[in-house]
């Protein structure tokens, strides 16, 4: 499902000047943001995918190849809504399904993009979006945990692959980013995001979805052209206490 974070980081790939792809399974979200883009003046489309089915992946590659001519960069954050439940009330469907897209979506996302920045032989990079679910337990989210933790294993599994063709696999750990969801689950429990805020940030307040994206562009930039295999912990410390 297209969030504010890959509404942000289109935009931002968008406003550096990259040819921009927009690939959801949500069409009406995904238009919305590609008419954003091109009405700022930026280049951009819009294909639909469902990320848990290899064939419509590797279609995504070729449209965005048949489009552009190439493939330099891929930004790849699948996320579905978090179980919220216990492992005693473990839902062995949603768990499939979750992880069909979280782990499994992820995992086909680079092997159609890496096939072609290997044929292509000039490098490249993946930025794989994980979270800090990734490194820190949370309690009700063991379809969510577990895929995030995966996700940071075949980064890195991925890296140690491509290395050798100067492609550069990283991810990106965001914390608490302030998002219409965010808000909601917090006025469910009966807190705000001003109140809450300090419990999962040392700055004493939430991320900006913009912020996040400004993490994928530099890993995705020639800035970070030593960085590969590691996890860029986008969350105001909180992974650090």
């Amino acid at each position: 499902m297209l969030d504010v974070c890959d509404e942000a980081t289109a935009v931002l790939f968008a406003e550096a000047g990259a040819k921009v792809v927009v690939a959801d399974f949500n069409e009406e979200k995904g238009r919305a943001v590609v008419d954003a883009i091109t009405a700022a003046g930026g280049e951009a489309f819009f294909v639909k995918v469902d990320i848990s089915d290899g064939a419509q992946v590797e279609s995504m590659v070729a449209q965005t190849v048949e489009k552009y001519g190439r493939l330099d960069v891929a930004i790849n954050n699948a996320a579905l809504t978090p179980d919220n439940a216990p492992v005693t009330e473990l839902d062995e469907n949603y768990w499939d399904r979750l992880l069909s897209v979280d782990l499994k979506g992820t995992a086909l996302c680079m092997k159609y993009e890496l096939r072609q920045l290997q044929a292509q032989g000039e490098g490249g990079s993946i930025v794989n979006i994980s979270s800090v679910s990734g490194f820190r337990p949370q309690p009700n989210n063991v379809a969510y945990v577990a895929a995030k933790h995966g996700v940071v294993g075949m980064t890195k599994v991925a890296a140690v692959e491509n290395g050798a063709f100067n492609i550069r696999v990283n991810s990106v750990a965001p914390g608490a980013i302030d998002t219409p969801m965010l808000r909601g689950a917090l006025e469910q429990v009966g807190t705000t995001a001003e109140e809450f805020a300090p419990v999962l940030s040392l700055l004493n307040r939430f991320g900006e979805a913009r912020e996040i994206a400004q993490a994928s562009l530099w890993l995705a930039s020639d800035l970070s052209s030593y960085v590969t295999g590691t996890t860029l912990h986008v969350d105001a410390g909180y992974t650090g206490r």
